[in-house]
């Protein structure tokens, strides 16, 4: 039984959300208005982050040694794991900025399928943001729009924390849900389970996975005998 997981970056594989750090510490204090506009739904995250990217002044090396401070959550490894003996494909699909992801995921030496916007360096301490993910029907106005990924076949599971995984979280068969997902699940009735980090996303995923198979042995049982 072959199934996908849709896996969330910043604030789920990176502890942190790694584009408001680096808004923090790189930016002119202009983005924090530009936030306060996405906070109040005004514009939606790809406007919302192509300003702010505009904002930024950091050479590639900057950044690079930005990447060597990320946090990655202990549990992650071990929850890709966990999927590849339940026969689960991870990908990461984030609304962050896509040197950053393979950046840190270069530091932990698992190689999966990534798509997020594509953070362009176009010299010295200049850079642009694209879209190459985006789509004009996307519920949340993404960059990366979540909502198309939840269309492949086999039961889909989606990791994640903030708003670009609402539209996602409705497709899913079900959701592991942290942060802002988590109260976005608790209110519009969507199955989930909450969780506080990977580590805990793995032992609930195990569970779920051991009750699915029993389910779907139990109903092939039922199919067998109803056919005799």
């Amino acid at each position: 039984m072959a199934g996908h997981v849709l896996l969330d970056f910043d604030g789920t594989i990176a502890i942190e959300d790694t584009t408001d750090r680096i808004l923090e510490r790189f930016a002119n204090p202009g983005w924090r208005v530009i936030e306060a506009e996405w906070e109040a739904q005004r514009i939606g995250s790809r406007e919302c982050m192509s300003r702010q990217i505009d904002l930024i002044r950091a050479s590639k090396r900057q950044l690079d040694r930005f990447i060597e401070e990320v946090h990655v959550d202990c549990g992650f490894i071990p929850f890709v794991e966990a999927c590849a003996a339940a026969r689960f494909q991870v990908a990461i699909v984030s609304d962050g900025l896509d040197y950053i992801v393979h950046g840190v995921m270069a530091r932990t030496g698992v190689s999966l399928p990534i798509a997020a916007n594509k953070l362009e360096h176009v010299g010295g301490d200049r850079w642009r943001l694209r879209f190459p993910f985006a789509s004009a029907s996307c519920m949340s106005a993404s960059g990366n729009c979540k909502c198309a990924y939840g269309v492949s076949p086999g039961p889909r599971v989606l990791v994640g924390d903030g708003r670009s995984d609402f539209c996602a979280a409705g497709a899913a068969d079900y959701v592991f849900a942290k942060g802002r997902l988590r109260v976005h699940c608790e209110e519009t009735g969507i199955a989930h389970a909450p969780i506080a980090d990977l580590t805990e996303a793995t032992q609930l995923f195990k569970a779920w996975h051991r009750q699915l198979r029993q389910m779907m042995e139990e109903a092939s049982g039922q199919a067998r005998v109803g056919h005799a």
